[in-house]
């Protein structure tokens, strides 16, 4: 494994300090019982946003990524896309910011986006991709306007298989031809937990988990 490097490391104990990365067994859509779950909405509860702005954003640069605008998918995509879109125009480098509506408006500006008009190279913003449901409605709806999306950013991997043998971000990634990043991934949850004292525990079901479900 690669070293952590320190906008992953951030990211991880912000998680941890916020509950938004819990242990323990928890059941999944897939029905499986996973030794970890991850739900960034606990992150809103007193989580030092700055830092996980920071944490996108520092992702965003590691890896090159070029974009015109920002896109968040409702609901976690629209505080995840302002907070983002917050510390890129504190870095002196501003940037337009779409997200959507679940239904609808048919008064007032009416239509279906909230924000700047959705154009040019698009990167879409999320927590997580499990089964794809809101990359899917996202990328339709960056289309059927003036946006090309040009990539997707979500804070973890959890490097598992979908339905096949490959992942829902390689999966999603395969789709739509476009590069799918993520702050962390799960070998960076098990690189952290090794290099700690107190999740001895954790870390065994979590690599077994792996052994059994993960992709490469």
């Amino acid at each position: 494994m690669s070293e952590l490097k320190d906008f992953q490391k951030t990211f991880i104990e912000l998680a941890l300090q916020s509950n938004a990365l819990e242990f323990g067994k928890f059941k999944l859509k897939s029905g499986r019982d996973s030794p970890y779950f991850f739900n960034a909405a606990k992150m809103l509860n007193g989580c030092d946003l700055f830092k996980l702005a920071n944490c996108y954003v520092d992702a965003i640069n590691d890896a090159r990524m070029e974009f015109d605008c920002l896109y968040g998918p409702a609901y976690k995509g629209i505080f995840l896309g302002s907070i983002v879109a917050t510390v890129l125009s504190q870095r002196g480098n501003p940037c337009p910011l779409s997200f959507n509506r679940k239904e609808i408006k048919d008064h007032g500006e009416g239509g279906i986006i909230i924000g700047a008009p959705v154009r040019g190279r698009v990167l879409i913003i999320d927590d997580v991709i499990s089964a794809g449901t809101s990359i899917n409605e996202a990328v339709s709806i960056i289309n059927s306007h003036d946006g090309d999306a040009c990539g997707i950013i979500v804070a973890i991997d959890r490097q598992e298989k979908g339905a096949g043998d490959i992942s829902a971000i390689q999966d999603v990634s395969n789709k739509f031809n476009i590069p799918t990043l993520s702050i962390i991934t799960l070998d960076n949850i098990i690189e952290y937990l090794a290099s700690q004292n107190t999740f001895k525990n954790e870390l065994k079901f979590i690599k077994e988990y792996r052994k059994e479900y993960g992709v490469n």
